[in-house]
């Protein structure tokens, strides 16, 4: 596997693993007792911490793209075994 595809698909780990961790530990000013500022949504958050999301996103990444790069090289995990795959002939 050359350099880039690592990067490439290591970079669309960590989009995804972005949207997984993005809600974890979100408060509403409901839940935290703030005002609400006049046109905001009941949901928008008080306490959205960007740093935060990027470092589960980076951990939770590098995990998922462990265990995909593992399978790559040991090949635990085949085409062959997923249900339904028929070999082109």
């Amino acid at each position: 596997m050359n350099w880039y595809a690592i990067l490439a698909i290591y970079v669309l780990f960590w989009v995804i693993s972005a949207f997984i961790v993005l809600p974890f530990g979100i408060r509403t000013p409901d839940e935290t007792g703030e005002a609400m500022v006049k046109g905001q949504a009941d949901s928008a958050p008080s306490n959205f911490r960007p740093g935060r999301v990027a470092i589960r996103a980076t951990i939770l990444s590098a995990v998922l793209f462990g265990l995909y790069y593992a399978n790559y090289t040991q090949g635990w995990v085949t085409v062959d075994m997923l249900p339904g795959y028929r070999a082109a002939p």
